[in-house]
């Protein structure tokens, strides 16, 4: 007769993830999964898959929630200049924290990739969602007249996600907020 599962596996997932986000996937043990989490691995096992079964759910969780909140606060700004600074100066602060964690995506992509596929389409799926969400503010943005019309949207919002997810590998060699968000002015020249 099998075991019905005796953890809550989403609260199981969020907590994965901060650990995975603090300390990437490969300094992260299943030892260590199962000790945070209070389960065995025979649970983890169950529920997941594998390490990277759960790995994948964390991403999952973080694309949800995170990256999900990033994007809705970006459509529901007042105007395109200040909405998509508060983005990138919000994902900067998140980025810094915890002696410069990153972004879980962009730590994924840089210690994943090009190996593992579903790992890809998971961050490939966020920066199109990102890039997309961008460019449609910048397409209406530039429609009202509040920012130039002499870029594609679609192109300077890729050239937005590029900046930011570059920021966020700097956010992990250099954890200072102020002197990242002084470059988020200089790419918000571009709309000009």
């Amino acid at each position: 007769m099998a075991r019905t599962r005796e953890f809550d596996t989403e609260a199981a997932v969020s907590r994965a993830m901060e650990l995975f986000w603090t300390r990437g996937y490969e300094a992260t043990a299943v030892r260590d999964l199962t000790q945070l989490l209070g389960i065995g691995q025979g649970s983890l096992y169950a529920a997941f898959g594998d390490k990277d079964g759960l790995y994948r759910a964390a991403l999952e969780h973080y694309r949800t929630t995170l990256a999900a909140a990033a994007l809705r606060d970006l459509q529901e700004g007042a105007d395109a200049r200040s909405a998509i600074r508060t983005m990138l100066a919000g994902r900067v602060r998140l980025a810094v924290e915890r002696e410069g964690r990153g972004c879980l995506a962009v730590n994924a992509a840089c210690e994943r990739l090009p190996e593992h596929a579903s790992i890809r389409r998971i961050v490939r799926d966020m920066q199109d969602a990102s890039r997309d969400a961008i460019a449609e503010v910048l397409r209406v943005a530039a429609e009202r007249g509040e920012i130039a019309a002499r870029h594609d949207p679609h192109t300077l919002a890729a050239f937005l996600v590029t900046f930011l997810n570059g920021l966020l590998v700097s956010a992990k060699v250099t954890p200072d907020a102020r002197a990242l968000e002084s470059l988020v002015e200089v790419a918000l020249a571009t709309l000009d």
